[in-house]
């Protein structure tokens, strides 16, 4: 049975809008604070079909557009130590299936970064559409997922005098997206 589009939302296509849509990360540090950062989402596409199961996502993030507010830490994070800014500049996201979670959606999909990719599942939340000045007719969402880092490779890390390690391998990714509907 075909799930409906959320209420306001029409099928088409959007182009994502990199000036109006932001990507973020956290990651515990020391064991005892977090260190918070953004990358930019460079294009991407949302194909709003007639019902959830014919619509999809993709999108490409720049890796050496990492900024957490320490230029030696974005530095450090675009290396071969973690993500390979160089050699693997660009992160991917391609949907391989939507569905309804009560009032929000799970979008599930493959995840690339440092030139690996797994499977990952968005919470994401629909929050409406509007009509710029300009004229656009706009989409807004909101997704969060969780990862290991170790899963994409980013294994580097520094063992504390009190015990532990100086990085977390959990990334909590936050991504706010407006597009824009095509023609």
């Amino acid at each position: 049975m075909a799930t409906p589009l959320p209420a306001g939302l029409t099928a088409g296509a959007y182009d994502i809008d990199p000036s109006h849509t932001a990507a973020s990360f956290s990651v515990r540090h020391a064991g005892i604070a977090k260190v918070r950062g953004s990358i930019t989402v460079t294009s991407g596409t949302i194909t709003v079909g007639e019902d959830l199961e014919s619509s999809s996502v993709t999108a490409e993030l720049d890796a050496a557009s990492v900024s957490t507010g320490d230029a030696g830490r974005d530095g450090h994070l675009k290396s071969a130590d973690f993500w390979h800014a160089d050699e693997k500049p660009t992160w991917t996201f391609s949907s391989t299936s939507i569905k309804a979670d009560g009032d929000d959606y799970v979008i599930l999909g493959d995840l690339t970064i440092n030139g690996i990719t797994k499977g990952v599942e968005l919470e994401t939340e629909f929050t409406g559409t509007a009509k710029d000045p300009f004229g656009n007719n706009r989409a807004g969402f909101e997704a969060n997922l969780e990862v290991n880092r170790k899963d994409f490779g980013l294994t580097w890390n520094a063992t504390l005098e009190t015990g532990g390690f100086l990085v977390g391998d959990k990334v909590k990714i936050t991504l706010d997206v407006s597009a824009i509907a095509k023609g």
